[in-house]
């Protein structure tokens, strides 16, 4: 079979390989040229996600038998289009087009499913920004209706700080909506993703993944994480009741806040999770290989978990030859792996490489994660090749 990847960052690498190990074909598609995924697949396409005639310039040309978005900003509109002509999309269409826009998700959840979820109101103008922020109480949080790793999100303290959390928005999110969401502060234990499998077979959950976020972006994130047998039914029955009403087949990283026992909606993310990347040591069947075998209709057994933890390397430069150093160091210490992404230009804070750990505990594993990230650093480089 043919899978043509929509987005080809550190995520859609990982698909491909899987995919490609099991036989199958990939075309990795993304914005810019030698983007991670592109350097394992067998074909590379460049153009913009958002570029709806290029999308179906590439179907009509590559003919897939799956359309796999890894990315939030997508053409939508060219999706539900493709769908409706008879190509298969991952999950769904209508999955893709509502989890691209915070408003459609957020609608969906609590209005139609009636699911617990933070306070929130919409805002088209800075105007409509400060009745917003002045209804939910401050602190409240801003982020554009559609962005991703917490580009163009805000933690807004009093009407002094709309100013920038409105530019700032409009500035940094995806799309270029011209609307954001306004959310209240959630009092919560912690928060948690729980990955979501809809097979052939019917719905699987994988243990919860702890996780830190910084500024909307993760920072670390452990699995198992511990939480009481009620939390845990509960977090399981918001996570079936959102991927059932997004249907289709894949993999579905549901965020959620946990208070006690009470379990919170935050977002879900019809493909393979950030936090989610810990699975490549911490479990049997990793995020993305049970992300292709549910699009491709192989069976899942059992998911095995152990406890193990991952921190990603971030950089501190501007640079067009990105070299990540320090990795003979990190792996010095037993049980922990590196996997350095590819990414052929680097910013400020961008994801370069990730640090994997296993552990007797995940305290030990957060430990050896931590030291091994601490260890790399990313660099300029020189290109000779």
């Amino acid at each position: 079979m043919k899978l043509l990847l929509l987005g080809s960052g550190e995520l859609g690498k990982e698909v491909a390989i899987e995919a490609m190990r099991l036989g199958h074909t990939v075309v990795a598609c993304d914005r810019y040229a030698n983007a991670p995924a592109m350097q394992v697949a067998h074909t590379a396409r460049v153009f913009s996600m958002l570029d709806g005639a290029e999308i179906r310039k590439a179907v009509e040309e590559e003919k897939p038998d799956f359309i796999v978005p890894e990315i939030e900003a997508i053409a939508t509109a060219t999706l539900v289009e493709l769908e409706q002509e008879g190509h298969t999309v991952i999950p769904t269409a209508r999955a893709a087009r509502l989890t691209m826009d915070r408003e459609g998700i957020r609608r969906l959840a609590a209005e139609e499913l009636k699911l617990p979820t933070s306070p929130y109101r919409f805002a088209e103008s800075f105007e409509e920004l400060e009745a917003s922020a002045s209804e939910i109480g401050f602190p409240c949080v801003i982020k554009p209706t559609m962005s991703s790793s917490g580009k163009g999100q805000s933690v807004v303290r009093g009407t002094e700080d709309l100013p920038h959390a409105w530019e700032y928005a409009m500035e940094a999110g995806r799309g270029k909506t011209g609307k954001v969401i306004v959310e209240g502060f959630i009092d919560f234990d912690y928060e948690i993703t729980l990955l979501t499998v809809r097979h052939a077979g019917g719905t699987s959950f994988c243990a919860p993944i702890g996780h830190v976020q910084i500024d909307g972006d993760y920072r670390e994130s452990w699995q198992p994480h511990k939480m009481s047998e009620t939390a845990l039914k509960n977090a399981e029955e918001v996570a079936q009741k959102i991927t059932d009403a997004l249907g289709g087949r894949g993999l579905f990283g549901v965020e959620l806040f946990v208070k006690g026992d009470e379990v919170i909606f935050s977002e879900v993310s019809p493909r393979p999770h950030d936090t989610g990347m810990v699975t490549m040591v911490s479990q049997n069947m990793s995020e993305f290989e049970l992300h292709v075998r549910a699009i491709i209709g192989l069976p899942i057994p059992e998911i095995v978990v152990r406890p193990g933890a991952s921190v990603p390397v971030l950089s501190s430069i501007v640079s067009d030859h990105p070299v990540v150093t320090g990795v003979v160091e990190a792996l010095t210490e037993p049980g922990t792996l590196v996997r350095v992404f590819g990414k052929p230009t680097a910013h400020v804070r961008r994801r370069m490489a990730v640090a994997l750990a296993i552990g007797d505990d995940t305290d030990e594993a957060r430990k050896k994660a931590h030291t091994a990230a601490e260890k790399m650093q990313v660099t300029e480089g020189q290109r000779d090749f």
